[in-house]
């Protein structure tokens, strides 16, 4: 297998875009992405899309993102449309690596485009409960306590929240903590959709969703775009590319009845592919599409022990400027979650930091990022994860 790279990345601020198109947003995003790299977009191999609410919000299906890259040079370029769930970004990421690495092609475009909102919410939240086992959503709804009138993702993450305050000293008040940590980091993120000064006393006194979530504790309802050109050292080379090595990227499935399992697994297989261990981590990306999700990570992923992320977050270790920050682009949050940009955004983010080029929100002498990527629901875990992690060179 060949070494890959990630040679260029761009995205589009996240946020509520009701007259942008899917055209316009993949647009900009490739666009930045192949400018950043050097590359042209006809030498561009292949190039995989990841979506995953465009059928149902948009009544787009089968090839969307055929239709999706109009305009930006990859017309008639092979390309095979991903969907898994909050992770289908990685996923995508995950397949260019592939194709690369495998000698398939020699340069692979990973895009990823969501536009959540609408004029009828409704069918975001329907795009959320399609994640969830059609055949079982009684059983499913019953099991959660919800009738299946709201989000019915933050039900899980609530449940996990209480399951997580059970077997560790997490309080509320710590979960209000991630939420104020993330939104001042988003503040320092021009692409992030919030972001700004937050007290924990203001985050418990928010709108209710659902056990212990207030609403500035949940990931908004975001549109935008991603992308990231895959390519060898040797071709990002010729480019002249600022290039970061990509060591690992792997994928896990949840198992039925199995929780807690998922991203620890997945991490495992990461690091042995990276040849590295928690402690080499300098920046962390993670799925934090509720608040306390980010502490059940941090412990997944080993850069603490067991029950420990309360203690990390307490100390300030996770905010810019501790020992290892996480979630400096504000996470899902603060900087927004279309679902299909998710994952290659996470990884915008650390391509930017092991560069150095992050102003304000930088994390000095950031060498080795990490981005852990999760979605859709099995029960009682998730039913896809993803850990990536890059290099600088």
């Amino acid at each position: 297998m060949r070494d890959v790279v990630i040679a260029g990345a761009g995205m589009t601020g996240f946020g509520k875009f009701l007259d942008r198109t899917f055209c316009s947003l993949v647009g900009e995003a490739t666009a930045e992405a192949l400018h950043d790299s050097g590359a042209t977009a006809k030498e561009v191999g292949l190039v995989y899309y990841s979506n995953s609410g465009a059928g149902l919000i948009h009544g787009q299906e089968s090839v969307r993102g055929q239709h999706a890259v109009r305009g930006t040079g990859l017309e008639g370029i092979p390309l095979i449309n991903v969907e898994n769930a909050c992770a289908s970004g990685s996923t995508a990421v995950n397949q260019a690596w592939l194709a690369v690495a495998a000698g398939q092609v020699d340069v692979a475009v990973a895009i990823g485009a969501e536009k959540l909102n609408h004029s009828d919410r409704s069918r975001a939240f329907a795009v959320m409960q399609a994640a969830l086992d059609q055949d079982r959503l009684p059983e499913i709804r019953e099991d959660l306590g919800t009738a299946g009138t709201g989000s019915i993702f933050m039900d899980v993450y609530a449940r996990f929240a209480q399951w997580y305050a059970e077997r560790t000293d997490a309080t509320p008040e710590d979960f209000a903590r991630v939420a104020v940590k993330n939104h001042a980091h988003g503040a320092l993120n021009p692409k992030a959709q919030y972001g700004g000064t937050l007290t924990v006393e203001e985050v418990l006194a928010a709108r209710p969703i659902s056990g212990a979530l207030t609403l500035p504790m949940c990931a908004p309802m975001s549109d935008g775009a991603a992308a990231a050109v895959l390519t060898t050292p040797e071709i990002a080379a010729r480019w002249g590319a600022e290039p970061v090595r990509l060591l690992a990227t792997v994928l896990g499935s949840g198992r039925p009845g199995i929780y807690g399992e998922l991203v620890p697994q997945t991490a495992r297989r990461a690091y042995a592919m990276a040849g590295l261990g928690p402690q080499d981590v300098d920046v962390v990306e993670c799925h934090d599409a509720a608040s306390p999700a980010e502490l059940i990570v941090t412990e997944e992923l080993g850069l603490c022990a067991e029950g420990g992320a309360t203690r990390l977050l307490r100390s300030g270790a996770t905010t810019l400027g501790g020992r290892i920050p996480v979630n400096p682009s504000g996470g899902l949050g603060s900087k927004g979650h279309p679902v299909g940009a998710t994952g290659i955004g996470q990884l915008v983010e650390l391509v930017d930091q092991l560069r150095g080029r992050c102003g304000s929100r930088q994390v000095e002498g950031a060498r080795i990022g990490l981005a852990e990527n999760a979605g859709g629901y099995i029960g009682p875990d998730a039913a896809v994860a993803s850990v990536t992690i890059v290099g600088a060179m």
